[in-house]
């Protein structure tokens, strides 16, 4: 294995993990900016507010995505282990 083709492996492991995990990460952003902004509008300072819309919208979000993630997963698995064998030699 060459060190390009295993910098082309980590660069395509981590723009995977970027998206696949940006939607949840965008999510939790927006609704945390939306909540604080609520919270400086009425002065209410309370810091778990913030905990249970960022854990509702993430886990609705998770489950309406995760066949998504998973197809994205499992084909980049199966091009890595198609690519296996020439990795070897």
């Amino acid at each position: 294995m060459t060190t390009a083709l295993a910098l082309e492996l980590v660069r395509r492991a981590v723009l995977l993990t970027l998206m696949v995990a940006g939607p949840l990460l965008i999510a939790g952003l927006l609704v945390g900016v939306l909540v604080g902004l609520l919270q400086a509008v009425t002065q209410l300072q309370e810091q778990t507010l913030t905990f249970i819309p960022k854990v509702l919208v993430i886990g609705l979000l998770t489950v309406a995505l995760m066949p998504w993630m998973l197809r994205q997963v499992m084909q980049y698995l199966i091009e890595i282990l198609r690519s296996l064998p020439s990795l070897v030699a």
